[in-house]
């Protein structure tokens, strides 16, 4: 049985493509917070998610939302899950009001309220055919719809991707406001870093089909630090404190997982914060050795 304090759990869920595996993925999302799913293009976040709806059929593992299996009521907790994609789900066709036809008979919480304020929040015409929209107005319609019929879970692959800043920070504010109301919850799928250092209160990194990083992103990001120094002197740090190198012929970047620790052990050299795209940066490139550049 899955635990109720986390909305979504995954335990040593796996599926083979051949080419490309989800290997033994396992990590829960608390209820009431935002979680950031992060990693490459490729890493495997959109099948992840996809297994997560029951989109697709898995290998192994479970998975849990809401406490309950996917596996038994899947269709029931749909009803409590607003999704919003990086390509529009809807017929070019479709006009938004008639979108509000058809999704009244999907949900049987639709608010056609919510929506059409919604979409005069976001200056969507009704009547227009929505694959005359710009991507920006795409996204919007797709959350519009996601927030119309009293979802308790966002599940987000790429939302921000391809959109202007100033509409990006105008989503990033309605994830917020959703969050803050009755203790909602999001997974977001995102490359874009900077929304999620600004949204995102965990985070989950995956590369290559496994997870390699989880926990509260405050703390992530306390904890890690780039050090510099020397290129002669990479050899002197304490190989459990790094994560990943860069060395070039003007120096080494390092990636260590204890930043005070570093600081104390190398009072000499100067140990940085990371943001989370230098981190997911040097995870990635962990098992290639010390990154060999000529700069």
């Amino acid at each position: 049985m899955g635990d109720t304090a986390n909305v979504i759990e995954l335990k040593g869920v796996s599926k083979d493509y051949g080419d490309f595996k989800l290997d033994d993925v396992s990590f829960s999302v608390p209820e009431g917070s935002v979680c950031g799913f992060i990693g490459q293009n490729g890493a495997g976040k959109t099948t992840t998610i996809q297994i997560i709806l029951d989109a697709i059929n898995r290998d192994g593992g479970e998975v849990y939302v809401f406490g309950k299996s996917m596996d038994k009521d899947s269709v029931a907790i749909r009803e409590d899950i607003g999704v919003v994609f990086d390509e529009m789900g809807f017929h070019d066709f479709l006009s938004a009001a008639q979108i509000n036809t058809i999704m009244k008979n999907i949900y049987k919480n639709w608010n056609q309220e919510t929506y059409f304020a919604y979409l005069k929040r976001f200056s969507l015409p009704a009547k227009k055919a929505c694959g005359s929209f710009s991507r920006g107005m795409r996204m919007k319609l797709q959350i519009a719809v996601a927030l119309s019929h009293e979802a308790k879970l966002l599940i987000m692959d790429e939302p921000t991707s391809g959109l202007d800043p100033i509409v990006r920070n105008e989503m990033l504010q309605i994830f917020r406001e959703f969050v803050v109301e009755e203790d909602h919850t999001i997974l977001l799928s995102s490359h874009i870093t900077g929304d999620l250092e600004k949204l995102a209160d965990e985070v989950v990194f995956i590369d290559g089909g496994k997870i390699v990083l989880t926990g509260n992103k405050d703390e992530l990001l306390e904890k890690h630090g780039i050090l510099r120094c020397k290129k002669d002197e990479v050899k002197n740090i304490d190989k459990d404190l790094i994560v990943s190198a860069e060395i070039s012929s003007l120096g080494a970047e390092i990636l260590v997982n204890d930043r005070k620790t570093a600081a104390k052990k190398y009072p000499e050299m100067i140990v940085e914060s990371a943001g989370l795209e230098e981190i997911m940066i040097f995870y990635a490139n962990r098992e290639k050795g010390y990154q060999m550049s000529q700069n």
